[in-house]
């Protein structure tokens, strides 16, 4: 997963500020920007698939541990919310 390694870093850069303004919602970061905190996980990729497509951008549950999705899981979830 070394092409998330930018997201990644952003998302650790942010993580103070997301956890006091946005816990338990979800974060959408591409390379280095910041998109933006959402209610839902669905709501997230919904954003994520209208601006880049396939990827690669992270979503992330703000304040909780990092999650591994394989990749044709996360097809099968950007599939079935479209």
């Amino acid at each position: 997963m070394e092409r998330l390694e930018r997201e990644n870093a952003n998302y650790e850069r942010l993580r103070e500020t997301l956890e006091a303004e946005h816990r338990s919602e979800w974060a959408l970061i591409r390379g280095e920007t910041y998109v933006g905190a959402f209610a839902t996980f669905e709501d997230a990729l919904r954003e994520a698939g209208r601006r880049f497509g396939r990827g690669p951008f992270l979503i992330r549950e703000i304040g909780a541990p990092p999650l591994r999705f394989p990749g044709s899981d996360l097809k099968n979830t950007f599939r079935a919310i479209r």
